[in-house]
């Protein structure tokens, strides 16, 4: 996951969980209150304690003594964003393809998935290494998707 700050005045700030160390990663649980996959959760479901949680150890790199309390993103629903990596995507789409009922489910899936990654062309690039949706009663036991991921 991706975690992007934007400052009411600079640049958009990108954050990582995956350069995250085992002690930062345990101080986002400890400040949380929550399980680092709990904390993946939250943070694909954009809560705002989680994602404050990855900006705030990122800056105690700068600035060790800073407490998660004093800490505040005020406007935070413009200024934080959690977004998918490739890993991520690539992690969820064989989840998600077997949990789809049905090829326009899958489709939809998709669309909302490409909304949530940090660069839509890491869902194309997936798809194509993953390989078509399996089917056993196609011959050969696969079937392609037939769903468009164009994105106009």
């Amino acid at each position: 996951m991706l975690v992007i700050y934007t400052p009411a005045e600079g640049e958009p700030e990108r954050y990582s969980v995956d350069d995250l160390s085992a002690i930062e990663s345990e101080a986002i649980e400890r400040v949380t209150g929550m399980e680092w996959h709990e904390v993946d959760q939250a943070l694909r479901k954009q809560a705002p304690g989680a994602m404050r949680a990855v900006v705030w150890v990122w800056r105690k790199r700068q600035q060790p003594t800073l407490r998660f309390n004093d800490f505040d993103v005020p406007g935070w629903r413009k200024r934080l964003k959690a977004r998918l990596e490739y890993d991520d995507v690539v992690t969820l789409l064989p989840q998600l393809r077997k949990a789809a009922e049905s090829d326009e489910e899958f489709t939809e899936i998709l669309d909302e998935m490409r909304k949530a990654c940090d660069d839509p062309a890491d869902l194309d690039r997936a798809l194509k290494e993953d390989g078509p949706k399996e089917d056993p009663a196609a011959p050969g036991g696969t079937a392609e998707s037939g769903a468009s991921l164009s994105v106009a």
